[in-house]
């Protein structure tokens, strides 16, 4: 698509920098697709020196700029300080959930594919069932953190205000160390996804359960310990009004409620299962 309206590109990672007319740039791989005709600047995040990934002892800090590649590559690398993060296995799924080329997978970004707040956004899946905590960066040179649960608020829509950037999301060392469970569903093998569910049961045994794709913004139930299966359809029927399901090509809001109800109780029994008995049974 054209965006002749440009006039400069500008190296900034500085949102006083911000103007009416500007849009932050990161891979474009969106931006580049749908085009425009008002924008008249773009202000180049790219080379702001971000270090992709950095492991630190309360979690794992992923950089707005951090490719697609890069998280992918990382997760078949792990630092021996990340060990023990188990719930690091969802990284490849969720990059696979793209089903996207090389060449899309090497520019585009994980901050990115988040504030771009498609349903099927599987950055979004990923670091909000992790409990990630996105740190966004203010034209006022404030700054603040806000759970990725409540960054996305809709389909295409984000709670960051005119010139705010998405900086990075933070996944708690907590929630690395958990067991996870993920199903994914879409109407075609190659296609966007429908249904993307990510369960995981954290150190303490309580059970979280992150909804994506299916609905319009992620919806996360969180339990003290793994329920049962009446216990969890009731309450996917209360944090999930039948509005909040999305409608697309890629699939009808009846199929979206029925396949997320059957697929989380999947999980919910996978993750209810005694895993050393799963390890003996192997």
């Amino acid at each position: 698509m054209d965006i002749n309206t440009i006039t400069d590109l500008v190296p900034t990672a500085d949102p006083a920098h911000w103007r009416p007319g500007d849009a932050w740039l990161g891979g474009g791989t969106v931006l580049f697709s749908y085009g425009s005709q008002s924008l008249q600047r773009l202000l180049d995040i790219t080379r702001a020196g971000w270090e992709p990934l950095t492991v630190r002892e309360d979690g794992l800090e992923i950089a707005a700029t951090c490719t697609v590649a890069e998280l992918y590559a990382f997760a078949g690398d792990l630092p021996a300080a990340a060990a023990d993060w188990t719930a690091l296995e969802l990284l490849r799924p969720c990059c696979d959930a793209f089903v996207a080329s090389f060449k899309v997978w090497n520019v585009s970004t994980v901050g990115g594919n988040i504030c771009t707040a498609l349903p099927a956004g599987p950055m979004t899946s990923l670091t909000a069932a992790l409990d990630g905590q996105a740190l966004v960066l203010s034209p006022d040179g404030t700054a603040r953190t806000q759970p990725v649960t409540e960054l996305v608020t809709g389909d295409g829509q984000t709670s960051l205000a005119p010139g705010e950037l998405l900086r990075s999301v933070t996944l708690p060392a907590t929630a690395l160390q958990a067991r996870t469970a993920l199903r994914r569903l879409s109407l075609s093998n190659l296609g966007r996804s429908g249904v993307l569910v990510i369960g995981r049961v954290d150190p303490d045994g309580a059970f979280i359960l992150t909804v994506t794709a299916s609905t319009v913004r992620p919806v996360q139930l969180r339990f003290g310990s793994v329920p049962g299966r009446a216990e969890l359809r009731a309450a996917l029927d209360a944090a999930i009004e039948f509005p909040l399901y999305h409608d697309d090509v890629h699939g009808l809001p009846q199929w979206r409620q029925y396949m997320t109800e059957r697929l989380s109780e999947e999980i919910r029994a996978e993750l209810a299962a005694d895993p050393q008995a799963r390890e003996a049974a192997q």
